[in-house]
């Protein structure tokens, strides 16, 4: 049976979110039912360290968040993270430590996990993106088939029936995504793999990989 596991993509030591997993093998649970998942962790959350400037957003005091952003709930916003201008966090979020939301760069529905870059006009919905992923200018997750069915994840094995009909990225940790870049409903990258700019991605591309397209996926040379 196909399965994509937490633990082959993400490290789990570092995001606020890992309670969140429990015995989850397929990552692409968590995000069903996450604002209450959210409104649970955030409850319990030291005051000492997160403010709660509306109710169900939690906000770290150490966090940088321009007065231009939009932040909605629920929402947790962890150490060290900076919000800049005009982003805009729709809820059901949770941004990890010294991660970056940026410019005209919209949330909805995902995990970022800590140190998470994503600062340039993007789009992360429905999706969960690994330790220190990046996305590069205009990259977006896409979370909705063009039919309105439910997203299947597809690998070599066959496809996986995720049941949701909306599932954009899991994006595993160090991942560099290029410029301009769509990431199809489904897509699930391994750690460490490199995307080339203005590519389009779907389905299962493995760790350690440059994808340049769809029909050359090389991997990567040990230095």
């Amino acid at each position: 049976m196909n399965t994509i596991c937490v633990h082959e993509l993400f490290d789990l030591s570092h995001s606020i979110s890992a309670p969140l997993f429990g015995e989850n093998t397929e990552p692409y649970r968590v995000l069903s039912g996450l604002a209450d998942k959210i409104i649970e962790l955030g409850k319990a959350l030291d005051p000492a360290l997160f403010d709660m400037p509306q109710e169900n957003v939690w906000i770290a005091k150490s966090a940088k968040v321009a007065p231009t952003a939009c932040i909605m709930p629920p929402c947790i916003i962890d150490e060290n993270a900076e919000i800049r201008h005009c982003a805009f966090i729709r809820g059901s979020a949770i941004v990890g430590k010294g991660a970056v939301v940026g410019n005209s760069t919209e949330v909805k529905n995902a995990i970022l996990f800590d140190g998470v870059q994503i600062p340039h006009f993007n789009y992360c919905g429905d999706s969960i993106l690994g330790y220190k992923a990046h996305m590069a200018a205009g990259v977006i997750t896409s979370n909705v088939k063009s039919d309105k069915t439910n997203v299947s994840i597809r690998t070599d094995e066959g496809r996986i029936e995720t049941g949701l009909r909306k599932l954009g990225a899991l994006v595993g940790d160090f991942v560099e995504i290029g410029c301009n870049t769509v990431l199809n409903p489904g897509t699930v990258i391994g750690r460490n793999t490199t995307v080339y700019p203005l590519s389009r991605v779907r389905g299962f591309i493995p760790a350690g990989h440059i994808y340049k397209s769809e029909t050359e996926i090389v991997l990567k040379q040990m230095k």
